[in-house]
């Protein structure tokens, strides 16, 4: 499955017409920590910004694409992030990948994937009821 995989599914990974037009047309100037390839268009019109795109190393998701990488992506900078890049910071993490939708997502206490149940109410509430309300 897969050649047929690369021609007709767009999620996981390049198709072979973007590889192909990324080959033709542009030329690769980095990679990120994740093996993202970052690309720029061969030739430009007049008065035409310049094109960027990004290829996906797996799955097309675009929470993958680090700070620097993306302010590229926009046409901020003209070098590529690397040359422009400070020292990390002691509290920086690594990238972890955005998990809404798969199982290892986060779910409070009384949401329906953990038995809809949640903590009694502290008994700071009460419930209205027309019998105790005051007359008009």
């Amino acid at each position: 499955m897969g050649i047929l995989s690369k021609i007709f599914t767009w999620w996981d990974g390049a198709t072979i017409g973007t590889a192909l037009f990324s080959w033709a047309k542009g030329e690769q100037v980095g990679t990120d920590a994740q093996g993202n390839a970052y690309f720029r268009g061969k030739k430009r019109g007049e008065g035409q910004a310049e094109r960027r795109w990004v290829i996906y190393q797996g799955a097309n998701d675009a929470s993958r694409v680090p700070a620097e990488w993306h302010g590229w992506l926009h046409g901020n900078g003209e070098g590529t992030p690397e040359s422009n890049l400070p020292p990390a910071r002691i509290w920086e993490t690594e990238y972890t990948p955005n998990e809404t939708g798969t199982a290892a997502a986060y779910r409070p206490a009384g949401a329906l994937e953990r038995g809809g149940r949640r903590a009694a109410a502290s008994g700071d509430y009460e419930a209205w009821s027309p019998d105790s309300a005051p007359d008009a």
